[in-house]
Parts: structure tokens; sequence; C-alpha cells
């Protein structure tokens, strides 16, 4: 599991600052502005309403929403320990009645847009994040044109994105106490401003939120989709419970995440409704002018981290989805040869970059890009609420209205942030949607892809007990040295040494056939790990498990299952993996294009020798054409 496991928890708590809690600690920056401003807040004119309302919906959120759903209820709907989507799958999954046939596939598909999801929100956070710290820099100079913000943003983000293929190791040091300093900050100036107009306290009052909601219709949707804000990054909060465990979490969430967002949230109500001029950046207007400056580097110091965190989080849920057969191989890189779940990967940090950028270019203000932000989140925390529903009633034996009874609250809320956030769909709210609706037609492309490639395979396979039997009739030239010839399958003989007896007329001394298994568990036990089984001298059948969150050293492992049975020199082991050249007039039912679509995928994926790092020497790869 993580090298985090066995830090002190205080220690624990003060990473999560900038792993966890980045993103909803940046929120700030912008989200009561958005909330104010969509509102049609006018100064002068509209009551203290209009500016509790906000601030009460967003109070409440935070607690409804973090402290009660995510780290009081889905806290423990962990799988070995990890969480998210695909850990929630792994929940539903352990149980073998807890889905019916239809239901699992049904279930598949939910969590693959649920993840799918993600992808949305780690294109925009970034840019959101980044683009409203540098737009601080217009509080020093009132001068300053957009551009020269946008010019910034776009720099800054190029330069994150560069220096991610030297891992974040050394970087990440520092994110724990640059994210005290940033909480503190929040509720020292918000606390400042408090002080001035106390009587702002009242907002947390959730009356003041649900008049508001009463009393402004259509608004009071519109705002539930600025509200979001507020909260955006609990799923983030979800997916690395695995990492820290929930006691680290709720430790940093209780005794300075939560409290420095609530004082910093009432600091902004109570400027606002003192200075009419603060609606335009009520967070920097919190700021004295002499510390402005430092304010400034301090907030862009945070959005980095937090879209670091996000990042990351990317990178982890990539790498899941391609060890479940979700998504083709991509190349990954392990970072830290010392903790093997340190990575980064290239082709999803180009994607990345390219799409944030452009977002930034194209949407130019983060009052823009607000617009677009919070429809993937939200759904993203619908589709876990109604998971975390059956999670409970089927692999927890609760009671229907112990189950329903939550999921009720907490979807009433998410449902309005979804409507708020379909309210601004013209307004960049597609964005998000467009891109995990995309990402999903490529996971289920390759998962469909898959079972039929996997058909086509099947239909030349000859039992092992042929090759056996020719073996010991001595039909067969054995050379010196050791093949190992990758299988997808754990029966039959792999098409790779077919072809390669067929045309070298000859089998080496020691032949194992190969077998990697990624389980729907996030890891998998040391005992569970290896099966080996000897067919005839020297020929063994061996497979290997690991858990989707794991990075596996394949050549280590075998090694050390061979080393149980025989004499294994690393230097002497040949890998054999069939690459297929694939054709579409095949009898797969799939349509024309998605069969395109999967070919295409196909050669963006890697072989399997190098997706397990295997060494590229020791490598021989054979092609095979097949019909899909």
């Amino acid at each position: 599991m993580s090298e985090h496991k066995n830090s002190n928890s205080w220690t624990l708590a003060l990473v999560a600052l900038g792993v966890v809690f980045g993103d909803i600690g940046t929120s700030p920056l912008y989200a009561l502005r958005e909330c104010l401003t969509h509102a049609g807040y006018t100064p002068g004119r509209d009551g203290v309403e209009m500016v509790y309302g906000p601030i009460s919906l967003m109070f409440w959120s935070l607690t409804i929403m973090v402290a009660v759903k995510y780290l009081t209820f889905l806290s423990h709907a962990t799988a070995k320990g990890e969480g998210g989507m695909f850990a929630l799958l792994s929940l539903l999954r352990s149980r073998k009645d807890a889905l019916k046939p239809r239901g699992a596939a049904f279930t598949v598909l939910v969590v693959l847009f649920g993840a799918a999801l993600l992808y949305g929100d780690g294109m925009i956070t970034p840019a959101i994040s980044v683009l409203s710290a540098v737009e601080g820099v217009k509080q020093l100079s009132e001068g300053l044109s957009q551009q020269v913000v946008i010019y910034v943003s776009v720099t800054i983000l190029l330069g994150l994105f560069m220096v991610q293929k030297h891992g974040t190791a050394k970087i990440g040091v520092a994110f724990g106490p640059i994210m005290v300093l940033w909480f503190f900050a929040l509720a020292g100036f918000g606390l400042y401003r408090f002080l001035e107009h106390p009587e702002v306290v009242q907002a947390l009052s959730p009356h003041w939120g649900i008049l508001y909601l009463i009393h402004h219709g259509y608004h009071g949707i519109v705002i539930m989709g600025m509200v979001l804000l507020a909260v955006t990054g609990c799923e983030a909060l979800y997916a690395d419970i695995g990492h820290f465990g929930p006691k680290p979490l709720k430790r940093a969430w209780f005794n300075l995440v939560y409290p420095a967002l609530t004082l910093n949230y009432l600091g902004q109500g109570a400027l606002v409704l003192s200075d009419p001029t603060a609606i335009e950046h009520p967070f920097f207007k919190l700021v004295p002018q002499s510390l402005l400056a430092p304010m400034i580097v301090l907030a862009t110091a945070a959005t980095i981290i937090a879209s670091q965190a996000m990042i990351t989080g990317v990178y982890s849920l990539t790498q899941q989805a391609v060890q479940l057969g979700y998504l083709p191989r991509l190349k990954i890189i392990h970072t830290n040869p010392d903790v093997r779940g340190q990575i980064y990967m290239p082709q999803v940090n180009f994607i990345l970059m390219a799409a944030c950028i452009a977002l930034v270019i194209g949407f130019e203000t983060s009052s823009n890009l607000a617009s677009a932000y919070g429809l993937s989140v939200s759904l993203e925390m619908l589709l876990t609420s109604i998971l975390f529903y059956f999670v409970s009633r089927r692999v927890w034996g609760w009671a229907h209205w112990k189950s329903l009874l939550p999921v009720i609250v907490f979807a009433t809320i998410e449902f309005g942030y979804v409507a708020g956030s379909l309210s601004k769909f013209s307004e960049g709210a597609w964005f998000p949607l467009a891109v995990a609706a995309g990402i999903w037609i490529v996971m289920k492309t390759w998962t469909d892809g898959r079972a039929v490639l996997f058909q086509a395979m099947q239909r030349g396979r000859l039992p092992v007990q042929h090759l056996v039997d020719e073996i010991k009739k001595d039909r067969i030239i054995r050379v010196p040295g050791t093949a190992v010839f990758m299988s997808a399958s754990a029966d039959g003989l792999p098409l790779a040494l077919l072809h390669h007896l067929k045309h070298n007329k000859a089998l080496h001394k020691q032949v194992v056939l190969l077998t990697v298994k990624f389980e729907e568990v996030p890891y998998v036990d040391d005992e569970s790990r290896n099966e080996i089984s000897e067919y005839h001298d020297e020929f063994y059948r061996v497979v290997l498990r690991y858990g989707f969150a794991e990075s596996p050293d394949v050549f280590s492992d075998l090694c050390s299952v061979l080393a149980e049975k025989t004499k294994v020199k690393r230097a002497a082991v040949t890998f054999y993996q069939s690459r297929e050249i694939l054709l579409t007039n095949g009898p797969g039912k799939m349509a024309g294009w998605r069969k395109r679509l999967y070919v295409m995928l196909s050669r963006l994926s890697r072989p399997a020798t190098g997706y397990f790092d295997l060494p590229p020497r020791q490598v021989i790869e054979l092609g095979i054409q097949l019909e899909v």
C-alpha cells in the first residue's frame, strides 16, 4: 500500500493538506464572488439576506458533504482501505449476490462514467485555480490587462506540467507547510474582517440558505451551481483516503481546513456588506494593501499545489483503469525507484496540459471558467451517493431506511448542484460533460474490443497437453535458455509460442507460460500473489496477480516464483509477446466506427512487455494478424 501508512497521524494530516484539501482550500479565491455575481447582488439596493443566503449554503455544503458524507459515511466504504469509484465497484463485486448480471453490467457503465467525469474536473481545476490566483495581480496594478494575466497563467501551467517528468517527491515535501501557511492566512484575514462586523455570524444559520432558495426560485438553482465551487475536491478526498487513512484526514479537516474556510467566507461576507467595491474580488480585498503582494504569491503557490494534487490523481485513476482493462496500456514512468506508487504518464500529461492551456486562452477569466466548472463534479458526487446506497444495502446489509435516509439528504443537495450546473450548460458547462462522454466511449469501446479480440484469439488456441505430448515423444528440438511466453489467458497455448515454434522449429530448454492478472481489488495479499503449475520437466505455467492500485514488478516476481522450482539466470531469460495486427472485417459484434476506434487505440497501447518494464534487449515480439 502507500508509503505513508506507517507515518504518524499528525504527519499524515500535514501532508494531506496539500494532496487532499488543496482544491477545497483554494475555493475562497472565487466561490463567494461567483455566488454573489450570478445572484445579481447590488450593494446598497439588496439586503443582508442576499449575502447571508449564499454563505449559509456554502457553510452547510461544507458541513454535510465533506464532514458528514465523505469523512463520516464514505470513509468506511473502502476496499482494503482504498477509496474512489473503482473501490466502490470492488466492494459491490466482493459479494457474489450483491449484483445481478444485468445490474453488474449497468454498475460497470456507471462507474466508468463516474471515473470519466474526473478527467473533465482534472482539466478545469488547474486552469481556474491558477487563473484566479494570478488575477490578484490586477489588484496591485489596475491598468494591467487580462491578456497579461492569461500569459502569466499559461506560463505557470506550462512549467507545472513540464516538471512532472522529474517527479514530485522533493516538491511534495514543501506542500504541507505551504498549505498550513495558506490556511492560517485564510483564517487570519477572514477573522480580521469578521471582527469588524461580527453580526455576519448569523449567516451560519441554515434558515438563511433555505429562505434564499425559497424566495429566489430560478436564481436559487443557479446559485446552487456556484455553491458547488466551495466543495470541489470531495471526490479527490475520497480517492486519496487509501494514502492517508480517515483519521489524519479528519484531523486536518476539523482542526484547520474547516475553521479556516468558515472564517474566510464570513470575512468576505462582512467586507462585501461594508464595502460595495469589494464584490469585484472579495478575496483579495480582504488583504491589507501592504500584504497583498505576498498574499498573491502564496495564493499562486497554493493553486499550483491544488493543481498538482489533481494531476497526480488523474495519473492514479488512469493507471487503475488501464490495469482493470478499461483503457489501453499507456506509458507509465516510475519517478521514484524506492516508491512504486509515484508515477508519471507522458501521454496523459500532454493531454491535460493542452486542455488546461486551451481553457485559459478560450475562457480568458476565472469567472467564465466558473461557468464550465461544476457539472462533472456534481454528477460524480451524485453517482457516488447512488453507489453508496447499494454498498450499504447489499454488502453491509443495512436496513432499507438506514441506507436510504442519508442518501436522500446527500442526493437532494447534489440534485441542486446538478440543476444549477445545467443552467450554465451553454456558457461552458457542456465542456466537462463532453470530455467525460468522449472518455466513456473510449473506455467502453476498449472493453468491448478486448472481449472480441479474446474470442478471436481463442479460436486458434490449442490445449497445452498437445505440446506436452510432442515434447515427450522428442519431436521438438530443445535449445539452452529460458523462454517466457506472455499470455492473456491462463488456458491453452499462447499464439506467440505457436508462431515461434512454427518458424524456428525449436523450443527452449525451459518454457514458462506467463499470465499477469489484475484483480478487482486494490491490493493482493502476498500469499495470493502467484500460482505455478508444472506440465512437464522445465515446462511451467505461472500466474501473477496484482491489485488495480498496485505497480507490478513482474520480472522480479517471476524470478522469485521460478527459483522455488528451478535455477534461473535473469540474463538468459527471453520474453516472447505477440503483437496483434487487427483487421476490422471479422465477425465481432461491434459497429464499424467502434472497430476502427478500437484498432486505433490498440496501436497506441504498449505491449505487455513494455508496460511491465521488462528488459527491452530480452524481448521478442511476433506479429500476428487477427480479424475482429
